[in-house]
């Protein structure tokens, strides 16, 4: 028996892969093999509308229900530490401080957008922590895990996906870290 989907407001949301059109490749593959599918549900948005604040505005959606994909990295000894950050809507990454250290990088900035569009897969303003590249880690922030319902990017700016909170922790390499978002 699957699980009841989760919704959100008045948005219209199907079984994920029912509509993979609306996943970017890597997210869509993701999820054929993801233990939670069942509970995964998309839903078609106004791309001019993918950015969470006008997102939340328009669809009439608390910030509270969102949840934010960053990408940050950093050097260390050469080398080049990559990582998706997860943080609820309503805060923003703590990059300079705690992200720096999770890395063990001295400093840590955003990734290129073009770089980040490129080896996700994903469109950016969409970029999402379903599908990422494996060379990358998953930092999900601790808060994000009580959200009911957390709303994501689906690799596309054209939709979301909706999932419990608590199932982000479940994902391929995922990290809870607490205080993550500021």
């Amino acid at each position: 028996m699957s699980e009841a989907l989760p919704r959100v407001g008045a948005l219209q949301s199907l079984p994920a892969l029912e509509r993979s059109d609306l996943l970017a490749d890597p997210v869509a593959a993701a999820l054929k093999s993801w233990e939670h599918i069942e509970r995964v549900a998309v839903v078609e948005i106004d791309p001019d509308l993918a950015d969470t604040a006008a997102m939340s505005e328009a669809y009439s959606l608390p910030l509270t229900t969102g949840a934010n994909c960053v990408v940050v990295a950093g050097r260390r000894g050469g080398e080049e530490r990559v990582a998706a950050c997860v943080v609820r809507a309503d805060t923003r990454a703590d990059v300079n401080s705690l992200v720096k250290r999770t890395l063990d990088v001295r400093k840590a900035s955003f990734l290129a957008m073009d770089r980040a569009v490129e080896e996700s897969g994903m469109e950016y303003g969409g970029i999402t922590p379903v599908g990422l590249p494996e060379s990358w880690r998953l930092l999900v922030d601790s808060a994000v895990l009580d959200l009911p319902v957390a709303i994501i990017g689906s690799g596309v700016r054209r939709s979301k996906l909706l999932l419990r909170g608590s199932d982000l922790a479940h994902l391929p390499r995922a990290e809870v870290v607490d205080r993550l978002g500021l």
